[in-house]
């Protein structure tokens, strides 16, 4: 299905007097204006602001209350479990306070459920074994907040319980001795797209400030923060947080700290991904590289040995466990290819993807690690909201899912519609996660897609390219993309800026890359200037692309290659169409487009 081409409408007097104001160029200018940002103190703010601009982490709700209380558990000497969760941004919030406590000398043990056995969240089963080992405080990290009965049972055995959390909350609070999230009802923190790994920075931070008696800590406390921050800025990129307030201050110091202070784990980790050759750590490289790597651990083995590989200073056991998780990458994608191709060939035999509001998916064998990611690509593949459920292999054990939504619709609120099907659901708007009894699946589907038709405005229901202006190739200098990059970090809710041109022409025949044959290499030409291209995923485009010489309309995202010591100026080609049509209106059905 082709996808609706979106030129943002420029104000030329917003961005002229933005380049004055700031004295920036004309096309940094512009795009900071289709940001929203146009005051010359944001400009500073965006593109320059440093980490005194956070806030202060005593008015995050409940990190007073709990730093305190974590704070006197260490000087009592007594035990405590920090209890994580098994994605990227749970294992990097967990070693945040395992590292802040162990800067001072407490000994904290760590607990990480399994995604396999155990599902999500905080379990009794878990806490009563904690209990029994002398744990007596267990400090959750990007979990928790909807564990309304655990905490219960918690209070049961004599545990004191602090929840840090970021995930909507369920319809009742859990009475845990302290809440500490972003959001909490009742407050007013200005901003609530921390991710769980951020508000246990915010916590460390608190706990660390109150240890030293003075806001400069002592310098192990201080070494231990800033390899938090690093931490903060992995989680906030693998958990697609909005890169924006102070989740764009903590990636964009975090990426630095990262690579000079993320210890041996993750140097080894950076060296097998081939990035030591890069100047910098992009936001990109842990979204695609080394966080697919880390969440390796919860998906294919355990949680454990990633937060291991993140707390470690043993420069031998870092790169046994960075080597171990990149093999287990491997084979999470080897997984993940047997999975698409039979969720794709389901969704053809038995449902209309192209027409149907949503599309629930089941089968046995697979893997409950691996269906979230293929729900994804599947969303984003028919751009309509995807089910993909792991039905117990055993017959007799409750079937697990993940969904994934499309930009702008809430698919969690879907879900909830139709908790009365299900054993229990939880997750954002984009992402949710669900348990489901098997024999209720059939009813499931039937009220979730009609939950989809209903609440699913129609604008929303085919793919959209938002462009942020037009250009020449010609103008795509490594000065200019160099530019471009002050804009940088870029992720969700700060996307690479998307620009378009016209006239284009492929200067050869267009050719595949690497063994899936599944990304293609043009190069473009226009008016005499010509720039290599990659289409990620266009390896289909190959039978629909025009002839060398015959023009289209291509939109890309400028950026730099580095190979070898040398930078030179490409383009990521995301869509393409044919001559002859105006680019600037909503476009028709397009035969001659990739589907």
């Amino acid at each position: 299905m082709p996808k609706r081409w979106h030129i943002r409408p420029h104000d030329r007097a917003a961005v002229a007097s933005l380049e004055r104001a700031v004295g920036v160029s004309s096309i940094l200018a512009s795009l900071l204006v289709a940001r929203g940002v146009t005051e010359p103190a944001a400009v500073k703010s965006f593109l320059s602001g440093t980490l005194a601009d956070l806030r202060d982490p005593e008015t995050l709700p409940g990190v007073p209350e709990a730093a305190d209380r974590i704070l006197a558990a260490v000087k009592a000497g007594r035990k405590i479990a920090i209890y994580g969760d098994y994605d990227a941004d749970g294992m990097c919030a967990t070693a945040i306070l395992v590292g802040c406590l162990q800067a001072l000398d407490a000994a904290p043990v760590w607990y990480v459920p399994s995604r396999q056995e155990e599902g999500y969240g905080l379990n009794a089963e878990a806490l009563s074994t904690l209990a029994s080992q002398g744990t007596s405080l267990v400090v959750t990290v990007d979990c928790g907040i909807t564990g309304v009965a655990e905490a219960r049972h918690a209070r049961d055995l004599g545990l004191e319980l602090i929840i840090t959390d970021h995930h909507n909350f369920a319809d009742e609070l859990p009475a845990a001795d302290v809440l500490v999230h972003p959001r909490l009802p009742g407050t007013a923190y200005p901003f609530g797209g921390l991710c769980g790994a951020g508000v246990a920075f915010k916590l460390a931070w608190a706990i660390a400030t109150r240890a030293s008696g003075a806001s400069r800590v002592t310098p192990r406390l201080r070494e231990a923060l800033l390899r938090a921050i690093g931490l903060a800025a992995f989680g906030t990129v693998t958990d697609v947080m909005p890169l924006v307030d102070e989740n764009r201050l903590l990636v964009k110091h975090g990426l630095d700290n990262l690579r000079t202070r993320g210890g041996p784990g993750l140097a080894r980790l950076i060296e097998v991904t081939g990035l030591t050759e890069q100047s910098r750590l992009e936001s990109e490289h842990i979204g695609f590289k080394l966080g697919p790597r880390l969440n390796a651990a919860g998906r294919m083995a355990t949680a454990a040995n990633g937060i291991e590989l993140l707390v470690t200073d043993d420069p031998a056991r870092g790169a046994q466990l960075a080597d171990y998780l990149h093999e287990l990458n491997a084979q999470r994608e080897t997984e993940e290819r047997s999975l698409q191709l039979a969720a794709a060939k389901q969704a053809k035999e038995c449902f209309d993807p192209e027409t149907d509001a949503a599309l629930v998916l089941a089968d046995r064998g697979w893997h409950k690690g691996v269906v979230g990611i293929v729900a994804g690509r599947l969303a984003e593949r028919w751009h309509r909201p995807v089910v993909m459920i792991a039905r117990d292999p055993l017959q007799g054990g409750p079937a697990v899912g993940s969904v994934r939504s499309v930009p702008g619709f809430d698919v969690l609120a879907a879900v909830k519609a139709c908790s009365g099907h299900l054993l229990g659901c939880g997750g954002h708007a984009a992402a949710a996660g669900l348990q489901v009894d098997d024999a209720k699946i059939d009813d499931f589907r039937r009220a979730f897609v009609a939950e989809v038709e209903s609440r699913m405005p129609e604008q929303l229901r085919r793919a959209q390219v938002t462009i942020d202006g037009e250009t020449s190739l010609g103008a795509l200098t490594l000065d200019t993309v160099e530019q471009l990059e002050k804009l940088a970090p870029f992720g969700e809710g700060n996307r690479r800026p998307v620009l378009c041109a016209s006239g284009v022409t492929l200067a050869e025949p267009a050719r595949t890359m690497g063994q899936s044959g599944k990304t293609l290499q043009l190069q473009l030409l226009q008016h005499g200037a010509k720039i290599r291209g990659v289409a990620f995923g266009g390896g289909d485009w190959l039978p629909h692309l025009p002839a060398p010489g015959q023009p289209f309309h291509v939109a890309f995202r400028p950026k730099i290659n580095e190979f070898r010591g040398r930078r030179t100026a490409e383009v990521e080609v995301i869509d393409w169409r044919p001559d002859g049509i105006d680019v600037s209106t909503d476009l028709p059905e397009l035969t001659a487009a990739p589907s």
